[in-house]
């Protein structure tokens, strides 16, 4: 599938005192993924359409699920209860069976949440170790990065409604750019491609995200072996606590010529 959907509605555009004028207007299209491992379910999570294998196999990478298993494909299946309208709803990684078996989600993941507190920095530093020999960005970089991206951000421009994650390298230029309504999806669609790509641990990129920096993205950072986060908004404490944990430059409120650095503590 594509670089996601859109939808076009008629709404009633309010400019002032004018009257209100019907006029069509292009929304993202939200819809559920259910993701499999080895045909067992995993999650199900709201996304926008297109990229799904990427989203699949990125989910399951940063989340720890495959444990080192290699992917050796992807699919969609089809869901007898529902008929033909899941056959592109229900996406399987395939390991051969080599990856364990999982504990689904006790609930849906949202286009919003990620891990949802499910995992501590203790938990992550059992499964992940710390980055060494990280090269540092020149500070000029990561701030030019955010005007970069923003020419690939083509769904936000058509909408206005979708979040943004960009794998850049180290002259500050985005070599995979993902869109997608939720931020940890388009986080994981960026680190599913590059998997399937064998271009991981990524170590001379960095992760560009168009939102706030939470706890969750720094582990999907971390679990890709970037080098920077880099988010247009703020990170969180226990963001800045896992990613000084992990050796990883963190940077938030990125624009033109200035941004904040959280991480390493000490420059």
């Amino acid at each position: 599938m594509g670089r996601g959907r859109t939808e076009r509605v008629l709404v009633h555009r309010v400019h002032g005192d004018d009257r209100p004028r019907r006029q069509p207007d292009d929304l993202i299209v939200e819809e559920p993924l259910e993701i499999l491992l080895d045909g067992h379910l995993v999650t199900t999570t709201m996304r926008t359409p297109g990229d799904d294998f990427e989203l699949a196999v990125g989910f399951c990478f940063t989340d720890g699920l495959l444990a080192g298993a290699p992917v050796l494909r992807c699919r969609y299946c089809s869901d007898e209860r529902s008929g033909v309208e899941a056959e592109f709803n229900v996406v399987t990684v395939e390991t051969g069976g080599r990856a364990p078996v999982p504990e689904p989600r006790l609930t849906s993941t949202t286009s919003s949440c990620g891990l949802c507190g499910s995992m501590s920095i203790t938990d992550l530093q059992t499964r992940l170790q710390p980055l060494a020999g990280i090269e540092p960005f020149a500070f000029e970089v990561l701030a030019a990065v955010p005007e970069r991206v923003r020419a690939s951000q083509k769904l936000f421009a058509t909408t206005g409604g979708v979040h943004a994650a960009a794998a850049f390298d180290r002259a500050g230029e985005p070599v995979i750019v993902r869109e997608d309504i939720g931020r940890h999806n388009a986080v994981d669609k960026v680190v599913g491609r590059m998997l399937l790509d064998g271009r991981l641990p990524a170590h001379d990129l960095g992760l560009w995200v168009s939102g706030r920096a939470s706890f969750e993205l720094v582990q999907k950072a971390w679990a890709g072996g970037f080098a920077a986060l880099v988010a247009v908004s703020a990170p969180s404490s226990l963001a800045v606590e896992a990613a000084r944990s992990a050796g990883l430059i963190l940077a938030g409120f990125a624009r033109p010529g200035r941004l904040n650095i959280y991480a390493p503590a000490d420059l």
